[in-house]
């Protein structure tokens, strides 16, 4: 049986914030079995904590937020695509300020930092959400859906009208070397003219070539180029497994994406969380057949 995780001991991430550009930290902290993940204000009167639940998304512009009464924390999901490749259930997420640290746009520091930290199982099973049935949300033009599937399988596609993006597509089965080698140091992108415009509104302060791939209306302006040559969807996959975090447990389905960002995201977890008749709980290891189990094992720890 697959039992739930948290980490070994605290460790923190230190950078600066996107739109602030003044220094942030975050630190990971050890959670016991059953908590979640939450995200914590410990420079705020009696430290309080938002969960990372589909229902505390309060915003999908550009990234995802989660809002709650006493604050509101931006771009969670370079950081919490980690905690899904990793399958970590309990955790902690420190902050001393209101933004999550960009590092250099990807969820390399993240992966680095927990790595270093270590993890540790609990002595609860893990739930997973396991798909039955399709569950689809979109249109022609943009759409997001998850189909049955032995593990965690996302292909995504994209398409921008620029020489040096166009159409990509990108299929990975989610595996934590997979993550590694694959996904985690893929960066954010964006363009000149939107950063600008970002800028005028007192916005993106810290966004600079160092923690992002920026494009002006031809050319790619970082002079080291691109880690892949299809970087940008594996960004959008990476994105992707960040906003999956807020379906509250680990799925276990096959995630097509066409098109789609943080917005359609949520509400393809919302939906599915709302469909009860096409997924159910189950707990690896004693409630699926033989064969599911095998191909979960490779999954897991290919």
């Amino acid at each position: 049986m697959f039992l739930q995780r948290t980490i070994r001991q605290r460790v923190s991430v230190e950078g600066i914030g996107l739109h602030t550009g003044a220094p942030a930290c975050l630190t990971f902290c050890p959670a016991p079995e059953g908590t979640g993940i939450y995200f914590v204000r410990r420079d705020l009167p009696g430290s309080p904590a938002i969960s990372t639940q589909a229902d505390r998304v309060t915003a999908t512009t550009m990234a995802t937020t989660l809002g709650g009464e006493a604050f509101s924390v931006s771009t969670v999901e370079h950081c919490l695509s980690t905690l899904a490749a990793l399958r970590i259930d309990n955790l902690f997420i420190e902050l001393d300020g209101p933004e999550i640290p960009i590092g250099d746009g990807s969820a390399a520091p993240f992966l680095e930092a927990i790595l270093k930290a270590g993890l540790a199982e609990q002595n609860e099973p893990r739930r997973y959400a396991y798909i039955t049935q399709p569950i689809y949300m979109g249109d022609q033009d943009k759409h997001a859906y998850v189909n049955p599937y032995n593990g965690l399988r996302i292909t995504a596609t994209i398409d921008f009208a620029h020489p040096k993006i166009g159409h990509q597509t990108f299929d990975i089965d989610i595996t934590e070397p997979s993550f590694a080698r694959e996904i985690a140091r893929a960066r954010t992108f964006g363009f000149l003219k939107d950063v600008e415009a970002m800028r005028a509104r007192g916005l993106a302060r810290g966004g600079s070539l160092s923690n992002a791939v920026v494009l002006d209306h031809s050319e790619i302006l970082n002079p080291e180029g691109l880690r892949w040559e299809n970087e940008f969807v594996r960004h959008k996959v990476l994105d992707a497994l960040g906003d999956l975090v807020t379906l509250g447990m680990p799925l276990m389905g096959h995630v097509v994406l066409h098109r789609a960002g943080h917005d359609l995201m949520n509400r393809l977890v919302r939906k599915i969380l709302e469909s009860p008749d096409r997924y159910r709980h189950i707990e690896l290891g004693a409630d699926l057949p033989d064969s599911a189990m095998q191909s979960n094992s490779r999954w897991m720890f290919d």
